[in-house]
Order: structure tokens, then C-alpha cells, then sequence
């Protein structure tokens, strides 16, 4: 069932909201929407989980207004969805920039109502390198990034999308699989892509780490080079009481590269 949340004025984030039970919250990421966790919905629904996909401003079928993509408000639509729909003791799981957001969540509203929080590939604690951080994307191969999204986004989806999958896990991709994550890339606003880019290049969640008391497991395709390894281990060295899970032939999205290995990993997760 597919629900609106206005999150402020004029502003509503569509959410899908599939089953009933314990409550999970994912959040996509760049430049997706909520059905990249199409096969968690259904397997998870079966399993006696409600599963809450929230397509962010400016993708899938959200409002795209012009501006309010830094993580600030990004995690304030978050907190909206939460109240709207009088959620508790929630599972909050985040996929790159959408684990960003869920870090900024957890520092930002002191973890409100989140039971447990699981990191996958999480674009933190800086996507982006800078002072005393030689980790990530340089910010002028960033800011090549949105050039190339202003001026060419599909080619540009289409190079990102070869960068994002490593294909040596538990089945090959199709190439039927691969047209459709583009396709969930091309359902977002060009405005919403280049901007929430902006906010992967310059947002910093150094503080923000230490400020998690809630469980939390980091999932990590050991062949990512968009989120490399070492954001992990960062991670896992800033949340205290926090859990590692290696996916050793995934790229970034380990969901699709090892899917077996990641359900069984997502449901001990929420048990």
C-alpha cells in the first residue's frame, strides 16, 4: 500500500508501506527510490515485518521541490514519516546516502523511536575527502560528477550504475536487472540528483557518529568503490557496541550482488 506523508508545506514524500508487524524503515540511495528493496518488501512481509520504503524528495514518486536537500532536512522528512504514521521501536535501515541520512537521524533526533539501526554501505562518515579525511571521492571528481549530470544524466546513471554492481557474487546481473535499476535512477527529478550529489560532496558526519547509542550493524561490499571499505571501518570504530558484516564479493550494492548472503544477514539483523 502506497501512502503520501506531507512532511512540510507542500512538500509530501510518497511512502510504500507492505505487511504488518515490526516495523523497517528503509532508506534508498542515490539516485534510486524504495523499490531497489523490492525482494526485502517481499521476502521480509512474509516473515511478519511491516516494511516502510520512503522515497526521498526529489526521487521516485515524491515531490521534488527546488531546494531543502541538505541532511538536515533530509532527516527532519524522516522524523515527519515516523510521527505521521505513530511508529515505535522501528528498525531504521539506510543504504548509502540513505545510511548518511540515518546517521544524521540518530544524531539529529537522538535516535527517536529507532530500536535498532543497520548501515549498508553507508556514504559516512564523509563521502568526500578533506582535511585530516583521505577517504572517498576528491570533491573536483564530484563536482565532475554533477557536471555530468546537468549535462548528460542517463549516460552519466549508466556509468555510475557499471561502477555499482561487482557481479562476482552468489549469481550474475542481467542485463534486463541492470536497465532497471537505470530506470529507478531516471524516475528521480534532475534538480532532486544534483542537488542531494551537492549534499553527498559537502556534508560531514564526524560529530554525528559518536552521538549513536542505539545497536547498530555496518554492512560492507568488501569491493565497493563508491563507499570503500574503509568508511566501515571508520564506522565501526566510531559507534560503540557496533557490528561489522563482510560481503567479500559485493561491490556497493551487496543486496544485489550476494542477495542470499544479505536477507539471511538483514533478518538476523531484526531478530
Amino acid at each position: 500500500m502506497g501512502t503520501y506523508v506531507e512532511v512540510e508545506k507542500n512538500v509530501s514524500l510518497y511512502v510504500e508501506d507492505v505487511g504488518t508487524g515490526t516495523p523497517v524503515i528503509f532508506l534508498h540511495g542515490w539516485p534510486l527510490n524504495s523499490r531497489m528493496f523490492e525482494y526485502q518488501f517481499t521476502w521480509l512481509s512474509e516473515q511478519g515485518y511491516r516494511c516502510i520504503g520512503i522515497d526521498q524528495r526529489g526521487f521516485g514518486k515524491s515531490d521534488a521541490p527546488a531546494e531543502g536537500y541538505s541532511y538536515d532536512r533530509l532527516a527532519d522528512d524522516i522524523k515527519a514519516v515516523i510521527d505521521r504514521l505513530e511508529l515505535d521501536q522501528v528498525y531504521l535501515v539506510g543504504f548509502s546516502v540513505g545510511g548518511a541520512i540515518a546517521v544524521r537521524y540518530m544524531a539529529r533526533h537522538g535516535g527517536y523511536r529507532i530500536r535498532k539501526l543497520a548501515l549498508l554501505g553507508a556514504a559516512a562518515p564523509a563521502f568526500t575527502q578533506r582535511d585530516q579525511y583521505p577517504y572517498g571521492m576528491k570533491r573536483e571528481d564530484a563536482q565532475a560528477q554533477i557536471a555530468a549530470i546537468r549535462q548528460d544524466r542517463p549516460q552519466l546513471l549508466r556509468d555510475f550504475g557499471s561502477q555499482f554492481l561487482d557481479g562476482g557474487g552468489e549469481r550474475a546481473i542481467s542485463e534486463p536487472f541492470k536497465d532497471w535499476l537505470q530506470q529507478l535512477g531516471l524516475e528521480a527529478s534532475a534538480w532532486g540528483t544534483v542537488h542531494t550529489f551537492e549534499s553527498l560532496r559537502d556534508e560531514d558526519l564526524r560529530d554525528d557518529i559518536p552521538q549513536i547509542k542505539t545497536a547498530t550493524t555496518i554492512f560492507q561490499g568488501m569491493k565497493d568503490i563508491i563507499c570503500p571499505p574503509e568508511f566501515a571501518t571508520l564506522l565501526l570504530a566510531g559507534i560503540d557496541g557496533s557490528t561489522l558484516v563482510q560481503f567479500e564479493q559485493s561491490g556497493h550494492g551487496m543486496l544485489f550482488d550476494e542477495p542470499d548472503k544479505f536477507n539471511e544477514e538483514l533478518l538476523r539483523f531484526l531478530k
